[in-house]
């Protein structure tokens, strides 16, 4: 889907210069398609009587960090750019074991390397997908996203200890 920014006589036009237009038609498709997902998961939900009353606080504390780990993995991690390379293009390197990427190409493939390269973008879908798995199969869900939330605690002692090497921390001082 393709939205036209050039034509004076779209509501879009002016929204961006030529060559630097989003694709603002996918990203309305792309949200559309998320919207009708995630309401007709909740909606089965509700009608079924699966549907909490509330979500526990630690429930969204899990997720919270579930959603930041996994979507940083999909979106950063060296790793996993053989999923995204479809979609993107290689810039540089990034944070430790990340690269920094580029959506290519147009239409669809676009939209999705958009998705794919945005941790922020992809946050929204994880964390929408595991609340659902919390309705439909809470203890799998759980035990997967306890291990994302346990990665990242994992990668956050990883980047203290490597900070407290630069600062030669635990190197053999002489002592007296």
């Amino acid at each position: 889907m393709s939205v036209d920014t050039e034509r004076s006589d779209t509501p879009y036009a002016g929204y961006a210069p030529p060559g630097k237009q989003p694709p603002l038609g996918g990203y309305a498709a792309a949200t559309a398609a998320f919207n009708a997902i995630f309401a007709g998961a909740l909606g089965l939900a509700a009608h079924s009587g699966r549907l909490p009353e509330r979500v526990q606080s630690q429930d969204v504390v899990l997720i919270g960090i579930a959603s930041h780990k996994l979507s940083r993995m999909v979106t950063k991690d060296k790793i996993t750019a053989f999923a995204r390379a479809p979609f993107t293009r290689y810039q540089h390197p990034g944070g430790p074991g990340e690269v920094e990427e580029k959506a290519r190409g147009r239409g669809p493939r676009r939209v999705i390397g958009e998705l794919l390269v945005c941790p922020y973008w992809l946050s929204v879908w994880t964390s929408a997908a595991l609340h659902v798995g919390l309705i439909y199969a809470p203890r799998s869900t759980r035990v997967v996203a306890s291990t994302f939330s346990a990665l990242t605690l994992a990668d956050f002692l990883h980047l203290a200890y490597k900070a407290a090497e630069r600062k030669g921390l635990g190197e053999d001082q002489p002592t007296g």
